[in-house]
């Protein structure tokens, strides 16, 4: 990446108090320099700002240049946050995976929903997944000479030949090798494996955790974890893209091949090391494996835990924040994706154990994506206008944020919060995580 192609770090926010407050920064203003080197990305921003000493180049939101002197703690930050974590701008995937999501979708949505991310930056400061098809010699060096560890790689198939035909790229037979890197340099990754029934399971699944696991062992395994996921499919995709979508069967027979494997690895390894994510129990009808078989949720953002860890958190926030009574009484659906109903009852059950408090759970599929069962965070406003326009809506309808493009009301169909409760003629209150759903609750604001 040539420095010609590195943008000046837009300022979006500047944290009250701070030496960047103190010293007159503003939204709008740019970092252009620190100490005569251009960051590329908030990796190098965190790492030039690193010393007692900075000299800036500063652009300000008139055009107007600046050069500034800071002293502070060599560990003091400056206290500002930026419109994009990359200023020279995204990796994006060369892979042609049939099942990318982004592939999975019609046109007309948010631009930055067909953006292509392979980013090992944002995998570093994300846990965002990458493949490492895409890697210069360049980036290779500075992953080691950083130290940027751990990744979070998609493997889905160590066998080169399966590998390729998934990823569709002739670089995606490398992976062993990369492993081999990645232990070579005391460097981890974290590792998630995409289940496509007929294609990477069976035999393959097994013959990928049992190579990954090889990478398990030791003070620093290069393999810290794997999530093993099952596919997820839209009415958008490609005709000819070979997939078939997890059956119920199927995930008990995945679940069954997994958690026989476990007590292996926690034998040879110390570790359950390969986790089935949540979809997979529910998918099969059975029960969330107890909180204690996700040791310490290392792959809680590939949904391993999740759920359980919602469920737990939930009875501890409901003791000490849910009231015996609501006074005046009031009636609330609550919007989820079905194929967390069951999970979720007990937390329904619960809710409407305050007296003066009625909560129906609206449990819904998601037509627009074409998919019988489908979790929360897919949910589009016209599934939910579709699934709500006919039902008795009460005083209001709680709507977990995770459905909305973060920071604003925008549903992923371009619909808004504010378009739906129009249509509805019924208040929505977006809330986030369980504090936000209890409190919406006990104290709306309608």
């Amino acid at each position: 990446m040539s420095e010609s192609s590195i943008r000046p770090a837009v300022i979006t926010k500047v944290i009250p108090d701070s030496i960047a407050a103190e010293m007159g920064f503003a939204p709008g203003d740019a970092i252009v320099s620190i100490n005569q080197q251009k960051p590329r990305d908030l990796i190098d921003y965190q790492f030039l700002c690193a010393d007692e000493l900075l000299e800036l180049e500063v652009l300000d939101s008139r055009g107007k240049t600046h050069q500034l002197e800071i002293e502070k703690d060599y560990d003091e930050d400056l206290g500002l946050e930026f419109e994009s974590a990359l200023f020279d701008g995204l990796i994006q995937c060369n892979n042609r995976c049939p099942f990318c999501f982004i592939d999975q979708k019609p046109p007309g949505m948010r631009d930055t929903l067909y953006l292509k991310d392979d980013d090992y930056r944002l995998s570093f400061l994300y846990g965002s997944y990458l493949t490492l098809t895409n890697l210069s010699q360049k980036e290779w060096n500075r992953i080691e000479q950083m130290r940027l560890s751990p990744l979070y790689v998609s493997v889905h198939a160590t066998e080169p030949d399966i590998r390729t035909r998934l990823l569709k790229n002739p670089r995606a037979s490398q992976i062993l090798e990369q492993l081999k890197w990645f232990q070579q340099k005391r460097l981890q990754i974290h590792a998630q494996v995409v289940v496509c029934p007929g294609i990477n399971d069976e035999k393959h699944l097994e013959t990928t955790l049992l190579d990954l696991a090889k990478f398990g062992k030791g003070d620093i395994p290069a393999v810290a974890s794997v999530a093993v996921v099952p596919v997820g499919l839209t009415r958008f995709r490609p005709e000819e893209d070979e997939l078939i979508p997890v059956t119920a069967e199927k995930a008990r027979e995945v679940i069954q091949q997994v958690q026989t494997l476990q007590p292996k690895f926690r034998k040879t390894l110390g570790s359950t090391f390969a986790w089935l994510a949540d979809e997979w129990f529910l998918i099969a009808g059975e029960e969330l494996p107890l909180e204690s078989d996700y040791e310490d949720y290392p792959q809680i953002g590939n949904g391993v835990g999740s759920i359980r860890q919602f469920l737990e958190e939930f009875e501890e926030i409901a003791t000490e924040l849910l009231p015996p009574k609501v006074f005046p009484p009031r009636q609330f659906n609550w919007v989820v994706g079905n194929a967390v109903e069951k999970a979720f009852q007990p937390i329904v059950d619960r809710l409407n154990s305050v007296e003066g408090l009625q909560i129906e759970m609206v449990a819904l599929c998601s037509d627009f994506w074409g998919q019988t069962m489908s979790v929360t965070g897919v949910l589009t406003g016209q599934d939910l206008l579709h699934g709500l326009q006919n039902r008795k809506l009460g005083d209001a309808i709680l709507l977990p944020d995770v459905m909305l493009k973060h920071g604003e009301t925008r549903f992923l169909d371009n619909m808004t919060v504010e378009d739906l409760a129009a249509q509805l003629k019924t208040p929505v209150l977006p809330v986030s995580g369980i504090d936000g759903l209890i409190l919406g609750c006990i104290n709306p604001q309608l």
